[in-house]
């Protein structure tokens, strides 16, 4: 094993009962959890346990959710001595967990911008977004740009009419967002060329230009809070690249909302730094799988419970033996 990365997740990878395990067993999970309640002035916690689905899966409650289950798992990876990584990364929200593994933010700080950035996203324009499987990056791309052209020469002036690749998961695994009736024409685009479309269940047109106006709001959220200067690197969804300072990573946040999730480049950039393990911190294993599509070659591991949490350990602690 030479060094590790830990990542942590994004909205999608919500379930009803996540972080429960982690609750019941550790303490520090215990502690975690009631911390974060009291400071979101909510039951966040109860969410993730009992849910329901429906109100689980609304953006205002998904982002401190995943928030408070993640930071749980990170909390436990620490009590077991998990080995320090080299790098941190996250997912579109999961770079908020990130900031708060790295030190870069307080738990309180986190707890309060996510729940902002929760409510400014929830109450967006109506937007859409659809995967797109097995096509790559340039012709999903060309996709969208026909789609816009389409648009314009039919004489739409209409401000949603922006369809742009939002996430850029891995080579073939792409998200596009933007106005509901410029996804569509793309995504048929998409069809068309070969590629497999799957709608997903969000009504916000997340990492795109329509959300500009959010993400100047959020901006001046960001401004009243104070950024350390990370104690591990933080490899951030902007520009897929690693940083330890305070303000560069203050400045690079402040783009992430409307910006694209560069999580191929972000991937490819540990693994050129030497990184061959990776260890996704809370619910979900979406990460995992986007890592080994991204770099077969990795090792990859997942907590999410108490199961996983000492079955990755004794991994970690037996490559660490061997290298």
């Amino acid at each position: 094993m030479s060094k590790i990365a830990c990542l942590f997740p994004g909205q999608g990878s919500q379930s009803v009962g996540m972080g429960l395990d982690l609750f019941n067993t550790y303490e520090e999970a215990r502690s975690s959890f009631n911390l974060i309640d009291s400071l979101a002035g909510r039951l966040l916690s109860r969410l993730c346990f009992e849910g329901p689905e429906q109100e689980l899966k609304r953006t205002i409650n998904t982002q401190p959710t995943i928030l408070a289950v993640s930071l749980a798992a990170w909390r436990c990876y620490q009590l077991k001595q998990g080995p320090e990584p080299a790098f941190l990364a996250g997912h579109s929200l999961g770079e908020f967990s990130a900031l708060v593994a790295g030190r870069v933010l307080s738990l309180e700080t986190a707890v309060a911008l996510v729940e902002r950035r929760a409510k400014l996203m929830e109450e967006c324009p109506t937007g859409a977004m659809s995967a797109v499987l097995g096509l790559s990056a340039e012709l999903v791309a060309e996709c969208c740009q026909a789609a816009q052209a389409e648009a314009a020469s039919a004489g739409s002036a209409e401000p949603d009419e922006v369809v742009v690749v939002a996430n850029f998961n891995t080579r073939e695994q792409l998200v596009i967002s933007g106005g509901p009736a410029a996804v569509a024409r793309a995504s048929e685009r998409a069809k068309a060329g070969g590629g497999k479309v799957i709608a997903l269940p969000v009504g916000g047109a997340f990492h795109s230009p329509l959300m500009a106006s959010a993400a100047q709001e959020f901006q001046q959220e960001l401004e009243k809070h104070d950024f350390s200067d990370a104690q591990i690197a933080v490899v951030q969804n902007f520009d897929a690249r690693g940083s330890r300072s305070g303000l560069s990573i203050k400045e690079k946040l402040m783009k992430q909302m409307p910006s694209s999730v560069r999580w191929c480049e972000s991937i490819e950039h540990m693994v050129s730094e030497g990184v061959d393990t990776f260890v996704e911190i809370g619910p979900g294993k979406a990460l995992a799988g986007m890592v080994k599509k991204i770099c077969r070659s990795a090792q990859v591991f997942n907590i999410y419970d108490a199961a996983s949490l000492q079955s990755t350990i004794d991994q970690l602690r037996a490559a660490i033996a061997v290298s």
